[in-house]
């Protein structure tokens, strides 16, 4: 893999790892000020939905409907827009929205509010639709298609998956077996952002920890995860009941990637990924 990206795997794991749980405190007390500054860019068909709207350059072939990571403690979908720009660059409108962040709005919200959002794109009819989410995101797609089978609404046609987190239980063996090749996190972290999202929920309920539920009738998926992280076994998890419960599912482990590395900008392997995600979606779309 490329030096940037071992190079940046090496410096997140000295300079960052250390002082992750100091820096995400950091991150939500500044984020009203950064989310002020950067402004709101709504979907024309929701202009009250709080979602961010980035559209296709070109004709578009499909509405990417795609959830942003943090942890589900941080982050804000205008704070992701460089990554959206990526995929309307492909020809995908993007509507990306907002949910509820914990600690202060614990299990179901964020759930609900990616279903409320996701039906409002429905009534819109806005065309074919896929899905994207990377990490907490990644996550909370696998658990938002779970919700929706369950209320027999239509599903995306296909979904793309950047180091899910799907098990908030934190039971993956790879959270022990990788904690210290982990470029960011420990098992410890892992689990006390889990018990924040939870509150007094169950960590095994399938619409929190998507690993735990039923994966039948789901679109065909492609994730991606780093061969080192902690999390890396969330993925091959799910890929494993998704193809047990015959779902079309696909999955490449990268060496020498940090968590997240779709999202910086400066590691080759960030455009491959994103690039083979996109050649994905589109492959599905061609077949309906």
């Amino acid at each position: 893999m490329s030096d940037a990206a071992r190079r940046t795997t090496q410096f997140l794991r000295r300079y960052v790892k250390p002082r992750l749980p100091t820096l995400i405190r950091a991150a939500k007390m500044i984020q009203p000020t950064t989310h002020r500054l950067i402004k709101g860019r709504p979907a024309p068909f929701a202009p009250d939905v709080a979602a961010d709207w980035t559209p296709a350059t070109g004709d578009a072939v499909a509405t990417l409907f795609f959830l942003h990571g943090g942890g589900y403690l941080i982050g804000a979908p205008r704070q992701f827009r460089f990554v959206a720009r990526r995929f309307s660059d492909a020809g995908f409108d993007v509507f990306m929205p907002s949910y509820r962040l914990a600690p202060e709005h614990v299990f179901p919200a964020a759930l609900e509010d990616a279903f409320a959002a996701y039906q409002t794109l429905l009534r819109a009819a806005c065309g074919p639709i896929v899905l994207a989410g990377d990490s907490a995101g990644g996550g909370l797609a696998v658990s938002l298609m779970l919700r929706l089978r369950a209320e027999g609404l239509p599903l995306p046609v296909a979904v793309a998956l950047f180091s899910p987190w799907t098990d908030l239980a934190a039971a993956s063996p790879s959270v022990r077996a990788n904690e210290e090749k982990d470029a960011l996190f420990t098992r410890k972290v892992i689990l006390i952002g889990g018990r924040a999202v939870l509150g007094m929920a169950n960590a095994r309920d399938p619409f929190a920890s998507p690993v735990y539920g039923d994966l039948a009738g789901l679109p065909p998926m492609l994730v991606h995860a780093g061969a080192d992280e902690a999390l890396r076994d969330d993925s091959t998890r799910l890929v494993e009941r998704a193809r047990t419960a015959g779902v079309d599912a696909q999955i490449e482990l990268w060496p020498d990637t940090p968590h997240g590395w779709q999202l910086m900008p400066f590691i080759p392997e960030a455009v491959e990924s994103r690039q083979k995600a996109i050649d994905f979606l589109k492959e599905k779309l061609r077949a309906v």
